[in-house]
């Protein structure tokens, strides 16, 4: 491992002394640095551990590294125009992030009843395989963590097949600028719906191949089980959402609270963490949640794309930017948006004066950086590499959590 002594306080962050400096350490206790370098951090996380031997003690993140300064950018630009931006927060899901931004944007100009019903598919569609894709780094990076080399070339191999296919709308592998205020940036593709269709044919046998290669297997099992159990209270207290909140027990999913988009219109489930393997909420039951939830979007994408080559067939007349409005002021006030992203709850505060077409405030509630805040709890009295597979089962992505 990437690992660095501190043996000095002014090493640490903070120029205070803390309770974590030098001189507070008891006997047999250190201070390691691990990362901001090391792969098993999921990025530029830097964690300063105190061990009492193998056992952690304690875990302090430090963030901060990629200075997105997405919240200082969004001030200072129309509100059209900080899409790009929303791309790069959660780098991993930026058509799911676009979604979210441009449908709050829409609410906030009263224009959300007048969106074509295609673009709303067409939107739910894109965010749905970009959905797989995250959840796909987020399991294959997890098994090279815990030394399954096999799972993460399948997932990388899958996830392939999506990126290309969204390359195919909008030109772009990852920061794509489809999903626009009002609409979209262009139509589908011609038979874009077909090669989805095969797609998700082709997929549904894998997910149970994956499956049956990574949870179910003994040294996983064993690695992950009764590990960074993350009590339902303890999640509810913190903030935490998405599949780390689902997987200690709650059914909390914002396309089913808020039923934004046409999430209403489609059927689909919310799957929980059950400690079928050890205790609800464990490193293994959110592995096997955001397992289950590639399922789910599987069947939200065939229904939309039933929808899109029945009830909603093309026509010559469509035209995805006719909502697309030139200049942007929405009536002065504060305002907060929300939707389900890959990792939770992805959320925007802006505030408005009435006049301008840029936000006097613009603040994102970032996901991974909520979840990230949780670590400290979960970790306490873990082996020391029972840690990188806490933080593993995270995943996080740090475009959304530096400040």
């Amino acid at each position: 491992m990437d690992i660095q002594y501190t043996y000095h306080p002014d090493h640490l962050r903070n120029s205070e002394p803390t309770k974590t400096a030098v001189e507070s350490l008891k006997r047999g206790e250190m201070i390691f640095n691990i990362g901001p370098q090391h792969p098993s951090t999921h990025g530029v996380l830097r964690l300063e551990v105190i061990t009492d031997g193998e056992i952690v003690k304690e875990v302090i993140p430090h963030i901060g590294y990629l200075h997105r300064c997405f919240e200082k950018h969004a001030e200072s630009m129309p509100f059209n125009q900080i899409i790009p931006y929303v791309d790069r927060m959660d780098y991993l899901a930026a058509m799911n992030s676009e979604h979210a931004y441009a449908m709050g944007i829409e609410r906030i100009l009263g224009i959300t009843d007048k969106i074509p019903k295609r673009v709303e598919y067409i939107r739910v569609l894109v965010a749905e395989l970009n959905r797989i894709a995250s959840h796909f780094v987020a399991i294959g990076t997890y098994g090279l963590d815990l030394g399954a080399f096999t799972p993460f070339l399948w997932v990388m191999r899958d996830r392939e097949h999506i990126l290309r296919l969204l390359e195919w709308t909008c030109g772009a592998r990852m920061l794509y600028n489809y999903i626009w205020i009002g609409g979209l940036y262009y139509d589908l593709p011609l038979n874009f719906e077909d090669r989805c269709i095969e797609f998700s044919a082709y997929l549904k046998p894998k997910l149970n191949h994956l499956e049956s290669l990574l949870l179910t297997n003994k040294i996983f099992i064993e690695r992950t089980a009764k590990v960074g159990t993350l009590p339902l209270d303890l999640a509810i207290n913190y903030g935490v959402t998405g599949p780390m909140l689902r997987a200690s027990g709650l059914k909390y999913d914002l396309r089913k609270v808020d039923a934004y988009s046409v999430y209403p219109a489609l059927d689909f489930n919310i799957p929980v963490g059950s400690g079928m393997m050890g205790e609800t909420g464990d490193c293994w039951d959110r592995a096997y949640v955001r397992m289950q939830e590639c399922r789910e979007s599987l069947k939200l994408i065939d229904q939309c794309l039933e929808r899109l080559t029945t009830d909603e067939k093309r026509s010559r007349d469509f035209d995805p930017r006719a909502l697309v409005p030139k200049k942007i002021r929405p009536k002065a006030g504060d305002f907060y948006v929300r939707a389900e992203n890959p990792k939770g709850e992805l959320g925007f505060f802006f505030r408005t004066d009435g006049r301008s077409d840029v936000p006097v405030r613009c603040k994102a509630r970032g996901c991974s950086f909520v979840n990230l805040s949780v670590l400290p709890e979960i970790s306490k009295g873990v082996m020391l590499s029972d840690l990188i597979a806490i933080v593993g089962s995270l995943d996080l992505v740090l475009g959304e959590v530096d400040r």
